[in-house]
């Protein structure tokens, strides 16, 4: 019997994909229905697992594409919840579609719909096409029910604190060279390791197992799967990168509810993937001139009112020439600017009534730091600045072009022993613990309704991409440090939480062991190409075994420097790590004097950034070691593990077991007692 069903169900959904699919004539049909279900894409055959869920009151828009018989067109288009008509006008999009699409084709949209009602409930999309014909398809969502106010009291306040492609293997290997270990017991613990509650989180999108940071972030504030590439949206069939079916991010509800302010600051640059992922609605994560402009244009929705970072480069009014001063910092010799029309956006008419929103214009000539502080916004171009901007008023903190520079060379500037961040052209950045100290001061000074802040230690992924072991480690030294002033505001304010995770986890990253070797012999080894280098294969004679597992491996100890940061990623028997995601690598087991050129830097091309090693094939290549990568790109990729969550403060106690991302959202929405208003 059970064989029997089981081949009956396997029937049924090839049969209904082979109605989705085909493509031997053109008839009328409903290709896509948003939000998604399995409802929907087993053409009824499978009702679970509920793709798409919603709080109470949460918003999201309701679509379909659909396809009209060969010389037809489509008239009308309506929706019905649980049999009843939604309500509202439905636009109709012929025009702009993807080439996948049949001529004629429709995408129709009902935007900000929402429902209080909890439970399951089936989509209905009906559609008539130019001689009478119709369609009807369903799918399904499910509204969950948020307990009654009063049973849980809710929360002012929640720091979500992320690290970009941070695993289990990234907080190991910082534990260990942050706070040492002696007979094999921790000596200082990482301040995410004193969270008393935990879980692991599973992290695909909508369309893959391995998620991008995009959805990574995305899916934690919305409560539902992105795509690939995508936040704060559904899929659709149109070109426009930014007129995707919306959904309402947890800041933008409570801001909307509660009149609550919303906080970014990350290291990376400010349009990346996942600070947008809070308060930006597109499937081009790479758009930056349209999304840096959503996060000023919609603060009405998004509640924006700290935003720190790097990505000046998409501030400045197009074209910026360099020259050695403000606004490019001391960077010289190109433009500054990467404003233009190709990442920017007009939004369609219904989006813009719907939302009550901007529509957007084309305008590569915008000052947007200008229009920042003509919006009452402070403005701290570096850290001496930020240090000295009031709490009293809205912030914006851009500290680089693009990307900040890591933790690693910001401290050696500061050190005098590196003149890394002097090659950006920006020598006074503030370290995130800093950044995230100010923005707790200026979110919470006089603020009643309460806030909500991501903090992004964003470099411990862009290094474990570059395979650049110590920069990785040291980022997210950077980043728990920051997690501690967060744990503080928390303890202090008793009204808090505060979540630490990631979005993902990035190549792989493992700690292997430690070296059986001296700095200096390492050092010798990695320059004279002796031998088949640092890391020879056993039984290769003096060149050979350096990587010390078990036993081998011992207990490496790392030496703190007065600012609280190792004082050399490079002591004597180190900490060595591996990699399961890896491109092709040349490894000599030490810290590299320069990173890798990134690509995001307006400058890349001039000097002295060109002169950076290009990729991983371009480093360490006299020690002679060449490590065989598992994966095609240039860089290590990111893989589809579980992620560590910690919790701590008020509500953390609802967060444990194994969840998948979307449901973080859900526990945030009722400690916060949002829902049904």
């Amino acid at each position: 019997m059970q064989i029997r069903s089981y081949l009956s169900t396997a029937g049924l959904l090839a049969a209904a994909a082979a109605a989705l699919f085909s493509t031997s004539a053109q008839a009328l049909s409903v290709s896509r229905l948003t939000p998604p279900s399995e409802l929907f894409r087993t053409n009824g055959v499978s009702s679970a697992p509920i793709i798409a869920r919603f709080i109470p009151g949460q918003r999201f828009d309701l679509q379909a594409t659909v396809q009209p018989d060969a010389g037809q067109t489509i008239s009308s288009v309506s929706f019905s919840v649980d049999g009843v008509p939604v309500p509202g006008s439905v636009s109709l999009v012929t025009t702009g579609l993807v080439p996948t699409v049949a001529p004629n084709t429709a995408v129709a949209s009902r935007r900000a719909y929402s429902l209080s009602t909890s439970g399951v409930h089936t989509l209905t999309v009906s559609a008539l096409q130019s001689n009478g014909s119709s369609v009807t398809r369903s799918g399904n969502f499910e509204i969950i029910g948020i307990p009654a106010p009063g049973s849980i009291t809710p929360v002012k306040n929640i720091i979500f604190m992320l690290g970009d492609g941070m695993g289990a293997g990234h907080r190991s290997a910082a534990r260990i060279v942050q706070g040492g270990i002696s007979q094999g017991k921790s000596i200082t613990p990482l301040a995410m390791d004193t969270f008393p509650y935990s879980a692991s989180i599973m992290t695909a999108s909508l369309n893959s197992i391995v998620t991008d940071s995009a959805p990574g972030m995305s899916n934690y504030v919305t409560g539902n799967k992105a795509q690939n590439n995508q936040e704060g949206v559904f899929p659709d069939d149109t070109l426009a990168a930014f007129d995707n079916p919306r959904i309402e991010y947890l800041s933008e509800y409570l801001h909307r509810v509660r009149g609550t302010r919303t906080g970014i600051v990350t290291t990376a640059d400010v349009f990346d993937a996942t600070p947008a992922a809070n308060a930006v609605h597109t499937q081009a994560r790479g758009n930056g001139t349209g999304i840096v402009d959503q996060f000023l244009d919609e603060r009405a929705s998004n509640g924006l009112y700290v935003l720190m970072g790097g990505g000046r480069k998409w501030f400045l009014p197009n074209p910026s020439t360099c020259a050695g001063s403000e606004p490019c910092g001391n960077a010289t010799g190109f433009n500054g600017s990467q404003r233009g029309n190709g990442t920017d956006y007009v939004l369609p008419a219904d989006l813009v009534s719907a939302y009550g929103i901007a529509p957007g214009v084309l305008d590569p000539a915008r000052n947007l730091i200008a229009d920042f502080q003509a919006a009452g916004f402070s403005y701290a171009p570096n850290n001496s600045a930020l240090l000295n901007v009031p709490n009293n008023q809205p912030l914006l903190g851009l500290f680089a072009l693009s990307n900040m520079n890591v933790a690693l060379d910001k401290l050696g500037k500061r050190r005098g022993t590196s003149t890394v961040v002097d090659d950006f052209g920006f020598p006074d950045q503030p370290l995130l613990p800093d950044m995230t100290r100010k923005a707790l001061e200026v979110l919470d000074n006089g603020n009643r309704n309460g806030f909500f802040l991501m903090v992004e230690g964003a470099s411990i992924d862009k290094q474990s991409h570059n395979m650049d072991s110590e920069r990785a480690i040291m980022d997210t030294i950077e980043f728990d440090k920051a997690i501690a002033v967060a744990q503080a505001f928390a303890a202090r304010d008793k009204n808090t939480l505060v979540i630490v995770t990631a979005d993902h986890e990035n190549g792989g990253f493992s700690v292997i062991g430690g070296s059986t070797v001296s700095s200096a012999d390492l050092d010798s080894r990695a320059s004279s190409g002796a031998g088949t280098g640092a890391a020879g294969p056993r039984g290769s004679g003096p060149a050979g075994n350096v990587v010390g597992t078990y036993d081998a491996a011992g207990f490496p100890r790392y030496t703190q420097a007065a600012d609280g940061y190792p004082q050399s990623m490079d002591p004597d028997f180190k900490l060595l790590i591996g990699y399961a995601a890896n491109a092709d690598r040349y490894e000599d087991w030490l810290t590299n004097p320069l990173p890798l050129r990134d690509s995001q830097q307006p400058g890349n091309n001039t000097a002295p950034l060109n002169s950076h090693p290009a990729s991983p094939l371009n480093r360490d290549v006299l020690g002679g070691f060449l490590v065989t990568g598992q994966v095609s790109d240039a860089v290590a990729a990111h893989t589809g593990n579980d992620i560590p969550l910690s919790a701590f403060g008020r509500g953390s106690q609802f967060i444990h077991g194994t969840l998948d991302n979307t449901d973080v959202f859900f526990v945030m929405a009722a400690v916060a007692g949002l829902g049904g208003r």
